[in-house]
Order: C-alpha cells, then sequence, then structure tokens
C-alpha cells in the first residue's frame, strides 16, 4: 500500500493535476421523516459552505437501481487537511443531529474535465 503523501507527490511530479478534496458519503441513519426534518438546515449549512468557498459539490443519490431516493448524499469539501473537513462534516446539521451518518475520504482529482457556458444577457450559468 502506497502512503496518500507519497501518491499525491509522484502525480504532481508527473503533471496531474494533484486537487485534493475531501468526500463525505452521507448515509440515512434515523427515518426518512428525520431527514427531512432536519433538510432545511443542511441545506442552509451547505449554502453557507458555498459562499465561504469550502463546499466544491453536493447533492443527493439514488439507490443501486437508479429509480429511488434513498436520502443519501454525496458532499465534497475544500478544506486544508482531513480534520478540518471532518470537522465540516460534524457541523452539517443532518450530521449533528443523527440523521445521517457519515463515512469521510480524501479524494484526489487527477484528471477530467468540466465545461462551463455563461450567459452574458441571461445571467445564466450551465456546466456539463
Amino acid at each position: 500500500m502506497v502512503a496518500w503523501a507519497d501518491y499525491k507527490a509522484e502525480a504532481k511530479e508527473r503533471g496531474a493535476l494533484a486537487l485534493e478534496l475531501y468526500v463525505a458519503h452521507s448515509t440515512p441513519a434515523m427515518t426518512p421523516g428525520d431527514i427531512k426534518a432536519n433538510l432545511p438546515d443542511h441545506l442552509a449549512y451547505l449554502a453557507e459552505l458555498e459562499r465561504r468557498g469550502q463546499l466544491a459539490f453536493a447533492g443527493p443519490m439514488s439507490d443501486d437501481s437508479g429509480d429511488h431516493m434513498q436520502g443519501m448524499g454525496l458532499i465534497v469539501y475544500r478544506a486544508d487537511s482531513l480534520e478540518q473537513a471532518r470537522a465540516l462534516a460534524e457541523a452539517d446539521p443532518m450530521h449533528k443531529s443523527g440523521a445521517r451518518a457519515f463515512v469521510l475520504r480524501r479524494w484526489m482529482i487527477n484528471e477530467g474535465s468540466l465545461n462551463f457556458l455563461g450567459g452574458l444577457s441571461t445571467g445564466g450559468l450551465t456546466f456539463s
């Protein structure tokens, strides 16, 4: 097994982006009613993290079939350390209340692309 720091250094040496983010896989730990009750505070918290530049992406995930919602989510944080990311995840009202539990992992982005389209007259922004 390779140490994370060594792998990151090697990725940078070979020209990869090696952007380190932190991913929380958030899963239901209580009833759907508990999750729904915490949703407004959870969404407000994520909006605040977004304003502070600490949230890269967040959103719900389907079940294995892709047809149903189960209250799971994926949250990608920008943080200076795993410990800081854990503090962000723990402060989320959804996790703080116990409605959801999370598993946190480091994520290194090496390859890929994002496409942005900004509407100058409409003010709209889309990306794919």
